[in-house]
């Protein structure tokens, strides 16, 4: 404030000083007090000329540009915020078709685990099937081969015991006998390994 009151002093005492100048000097016409009417008037012509010109031409001109912007920006920003809600739309359903697709992949993936169970379980049955089949057969093959052992062993023993005392005493024995030496031993042990 204080600057402000000492440039004005300044100033006028400046104005002051150059309208003594110009009186004295008989210099500067705008400051001497007999020519400020006819400066005033013409003032007041320029003034308002450039008023008339500013208000009907120029003035219109910016109007009307700062109004065709205006519209433009509001245009823009309705536009803006119609895509904008587009785009929300758009982004809603891209998040549902992903959740769709979410559960497309997991309902695949579980009848998918399920078929894959049930073709295991199918299998595993069947593979049972085959192994105790193969169980059977083998079992009813180790039996008949355990029944037809003794006959075989006793043959066998029998066969091998007439040649040994062929060879030993050099005279033919009777089978028949060695069959039943054979026979009786041979049902010795066997009750002993069925025991155990």
């Amino acid at each position: 404030m204080i600057k402000k009151i000492f440039f004005q002093s300044i100033f006028l005492s400046f104005l002051v000083s150059m309208e003594a100048f110009a009186a004295k000097n008989g210099g500067m016409p705008q400051l001497n007090p007999e020519f400020w009417i006819s400066q005033i008037f013409w003032l007041t012509i320029t003034f308002g000329i450039l008023y008339v010109v500013l208000s009907k031409l120029i003035l219109p001109k910016i109007s009307a540009n700062l109004e065709i912007r205006r519209s433009q920006i509001l245009e823009n920003i309705e536009a803006a915020e119609k895509q904008r809600k587009e785009s929300e739309l758009k982004i809603e359903e891209y998040k549902k078709i992903i959740q769709n697709s979410k559960n497309e992949a997991k309902n695949y993936l579980y009848q998918a685990r399920i078929k894959v169970l049930k073709d295991i379980s199918l299998k595993k049955e069947f593979l049972d099937k085959e192994l105790n089949e193969e169980i059977q057969k083998a079992d009813s093959e180790i039996q008949e081969l355990k029944n037809k052992a003794p006959e075989k062993i006793n043959k066998i023993a029998v066969e091998t015991s007439a040649d040994l005392l062929r060879q030993l005493i050099g005279a033919e024995v009777n089978s028949s006998s060695i069959s039943a030496i054979v026979d009786d031993l041979s049902r010795k042990k066997m009750g002993k390994y069925y025991d155990n």
